[in-house]
């Protein structure tokens, strides 16, 4: 069985309640083959200590310091907008793995989550796959996921969105102004992008990238042709100057047409609703210890 390094980078900002349980829950995850990178975006807790800590005590584990701190990254209401992807790109230059993918650091993942993952790309012939998430609950991080159980109780023949499918859906998305101005359209100011009538020649549709956009595995070849966009030369933004995580992935999509998602729930995410997909009995019928 193909056993490749997997790098999984962490940002960090402001995170010293979370930070520990989405570590561990990565060095506990059922594929080994991994190396663990922190990096901390200009935290003002305890976030830095936290992560030598796990430094010092897992050896997959190594943690870095953004050396630039981002200029743009609030708008001009105080809103975060351009949250990790300059320590994303950062930790671009510190990975070593064949294969990469991410984890914010205040969620965490199933036990099986990046095995499942692997196994679903190397399916797929796909060199960048999403899978799904699942409201964060006590207890799931520490549990696998039965995805055979799933699978058979849920409609596989929509489980599986192929790479042609989210090509179309980046076609269909981008706006004209791109196409026409090429790489002109980067140097047009984001409040005129998103004016009134003229923000329709930039936003076609708001429709997200399908999948957990924040967490995809893909192949370290990606990186010669795309890395995270500042907010101003991005293709895929939201409206509201964020989108990273959608640019990013419309922009491999686009790129190498080798993109795949499945829709299986193994990502942990820490917000209040359970996603629309799924109710809130999924995690109790379909763990294993």
């Amino acid at each position: 069985m193909n056993n490749p390094l997997i790098s999984v980078i962490i940002p960090c900002h402001n995170n010293e309640k979370t930070l520990e349980e989405s570590v561990l829950s990565i060095v506990a995850q059922t594929y080994k083959n991994i190396e663990i990178i922190i990096v901390d975006d200009f935290s003002t807790d305890t976030s830095v200590s936290i992560a030598r800590q796990l430094v010092d005590t897992y050896k997959q584990v190594f943690a870095y310091q953004l050396p630039v701190e981002d200029p743009n990254r609030f708008n001009a209401h105080g809103r975060n907008i351009n949250a990790g992807y300059s320590a994303r790109n950062y930790a671009f230059t510190k990975i070593n793995g064949d294969w990469i993918t991410f984890q914010d650091a205040d969620d965490t993942s199933m036990r099986n989550r990046i095995e499942a993952q692997l196994r679903l790309a190397e399916k797929y012939d796909a060199i960048h796959l999403c899978l799904d998430w699942q409201r964060y609950a006590d207890g799931l991080t520490e549990k696998m996921f039965d995805i055979d159980s799933f699978m058979q109780t849920h409609d596989s023949s929509n489980m599986c969105i192929d790479a042609k499918t989210i090509q179309t859906k980046a076609r269909k998305t981008k706006g004209i102004a791109f196409t026409i101005l090429g790489p002109i359209a980067r140097y047009v100011p984001f409040n005129i992008k998103t004016a009134k009538y003229i923000h329709k020649l930039f936003f076609r549709s708001l429709e997200p990238y399908p999948g957990t956009g924040n967490s995809p595995l893909f192949k370290k070849e990606v990186l010669q042709k795309v890395q995270f966009r500042q907010r101003d030369a991005r293709v895929w933004p939201s409206f509201v100057g964020r989108g990273a995580d959608r640019d990013f992935n419309f922009q491999v999509a686009e790129t190498f047409g080798k993109s795949c998602t499945v829709l299986i729930p193994l990502y942990l995410w820490r917000q209040d609703m359970q996603n629309p997909r799924y109710n809130e009995t999924l995690g109790r019928f379909h763990i294993m210890q």
